[in-house]
């Protein structure tokens, strides 16, 4: 079994199920990690004890969180079920101990207080992980077309469960985006008369306007 070709069969897999880019990588790389410390050369090698043995040395040499050994199963029962057709029900493993605390809550003036520390774009981008409740990657992929000023809402496309839904757009946010939007405007009005900011076009729009891709900016 080449390993590239094993862990190409599971990324296709994970994309045929549509699943995120971050969950992608991470079977991947639990299944990478799993190989190379068997030192696997064939698919025939690969037994279920082996992922009882793997979880057995994640949590007692590794000494890894109870959720980072949950993930690597996770992992590698995916491998397992969709690429090997194998039975994984009856695994049998220590589970590493999840720590017991207490969970702790930022109120609105240490979450300002936390606001307060950072600047610029990253002070917008905090204020829109608090305010509008948005997960680091859903305020990273904001484009201009998601944001309705007039009625102060926020669209999320395609969030966590590729689910669509809408956020309030928090009051304090609007003046910094609208000053994000001027400063990205200005950043490619200057790219553009340096003759830079161009994107390529796909024949069939070229052969559709009749012209290249530089005089459609």
């Amino acid at each position: 079994m080449a390993g590239s070709g094993y862990i190409e069969a599971i990324r296709q897999q994970i994309r045929v199920r549509h699943y995120s880019y971050q969950t992608e990588k991470s079977y991947l790389y639990w299944n990478r990690y799993f190989i190379r410390y068997f030192k696997f050369t064939a698919a025939k090698q690969i037994l279920p004890t082996h992922i009882e043995q793997f979880l057995c040395f994640l949590a007692n040499e590794r000494r890894v969180s109870s959720s980072t050994q949950q993930q690597a199963l996770c992992a590698l029962v995916f491998a397992f079920k969709h690429v090997l057709a194998i039975d994984t029900d009856n695994l049998q493993f220590p589970y590493a101990k999840a720590p017991t605390r207490i969970p702790q809550v930022l109120n609105d003036v240490e979450a300002k207080q936390v606001i307060d520390q950072l600047h610029g774009k990253y002070q917008l981008i905090g204020c829109l992980l608090y305010g509008a409740g948005l997960r680091l990657t859903e305020a990273l992929s904001i484009r201009l077309k998601d944001i309705d000023f007039d009625n102060r809402t926020l669209f999320v496309f395609r969030g966590k469960g590729k689910k669509d839904r809408v956020c309030i757009l928090p009051k304090m946010t609007i003046d910094p985006i609208q000053q994000q939007i001027c400063h990205v405007r200005e950043t490619h009005a200057n790219d553009l008369s340096q003759g830079l900011g161009m994107a390529s076009l796909p024949p069939s729009l070229l052969k559709k306007f009749g012209t290249s891709a530089k005089q459609l900016h």
